[in-house]
């Protein structure tokens, strides 16, 4: 334990997800030997997020102004809607280049040990946005995990009455893994998405 000043900085670090109490620590060391016109860049980063990032009116994703640069482009393809849980989905999916419609960030996914229902994620947006009759297709890329397996055969039981066509990612194995390394469930839903070769 430190005092005061120094300890605050610490207990406020470790309260940020991934970083541990020995990473808080670090990071804490770190910033007292660093510059301070380092420290000052920080902090205006830190402040400006705060002030200037809101999420998007209409999908949920972050964006400086009403709607996110995603929902504004007018070339996106408004028949399809892929729903993620975070923001930082939709960045990993626009990486790939190969999505050209538009996204629901829903803010998390179901969880109930951590007290987390339906109606703590965005999914009544997520519905109001479906019943104008525009989307066909649904995409559902929530996490490969219990929460997000939970979250997408909710929103696919939720949205079944609509008629729309409703998919999951195909999940399998990693490029360049080893099959002995692969677990049972990654293993079996790479059978599951197995294609044709003769494309």
């Amino acid at each position: 334990m430190y005092e005061g000043a120094v300890q605050n900085l610490i207990d406020e670090l470790g309260r940020l997800p991934g970083v541990g109490p020995k990473s808080a620590q670090r990071i804490a060391f770190h910033l007292l030997a660093a510059e301070t016109a380092d420290v000052k860049r920080l902090t205006h980063a830190l402040t400006e997020v705060k002030e200037r990032v809101r999420f998007c009116d209409i999908c949920g994703n972050v964006s400086e102004e009403e709607e996110c640069r995603i929902c504004r482009d007018a070339r996106r393809d408004g028949a399809v809607i892929c729903v993620v849980e975070e923001s930082k989905d939709v960045v990993a999916i626009e990486r790939t280049r190969e999505y050209r419609g538009r996204y629901h960030v829903l803010g998390g996914a179901i969880s109930p040990i951590e007290g987390v229902g339906p109606d703590d994620l965005r999914i009544k947006e997520l519905m109001a946005r479906l019943s104008d009759g525009q989307v066909t297709e649904l995409i559902l890329a929530t996490d490969p995990n219990l929460e997000g397996e939970a979250t997408a055969t909710y929103l696919a039981r939720l949205v079944k009455p609509m008629g729309l066509k409703v998919t999951r990612l195909a999940s399998g194995l990693p490029v360049g893994g080893d099959l002995e390394y692969a677990d049972e469930v990654t293993l079996g839903r790479a059978f599951e998405g197995r294609r044709s070769l003769e494309d």
